[in-house]
C-alpha cells in the first residue's frame, strides 16, 4: 500500500519511505453518500504529488483507497498521521 505526498508532507523528500495511517472521514461529492468502509490503511510514501494536479495531502494507490473507501467516490476526506 503506497501513496504520493503533497508538498506539505513531502518536505523536500524527507517523507519518502515514511508510513502514514489513513482513515476515511467522509465524501466530497454527491455521488457516493457513504463512501467510507470504516477501515484504516497504512501506506508508505513513495512519491511526491505535485501541484496543481495534487488536490489533497495524500494521493493513495488504488488498492489503498479501496481499503478505506468506495472507489466510485473518487475523492474523500481523510484523517492521517505517521504510523
Amino acid at each position: 500500500m503506497v501513496a504520493a505526498a503533497s508538498d506539505e508532507i513531502w518536505n523536500g523528500g524527507a517523507a519518502c519511505g515514511t508510513y502514514y495511517k489513513v482513515i476515511c472521514t467522509g465524501g466530497t461529492n454527491l455521488g457516493v453518500a457513504q463512501p467510507c468502509t470504516g477501515q484504516s490503511v497504512t501506506v508508505q510514501i513513495v512519491d511526491r504529488c505535485r501541484s496543481p494536479q495534487c488536490q489533497g495531502t495524500l494521493d493513495l494507490s488504488e488498492d489503498a483507497f479501496a481499503a478505506i473507501a468506495d472507489l466510485a467516490a473518487g475523492k474523500i476526506l481523510i484523517q492521517y498521521g505517521q504510523a
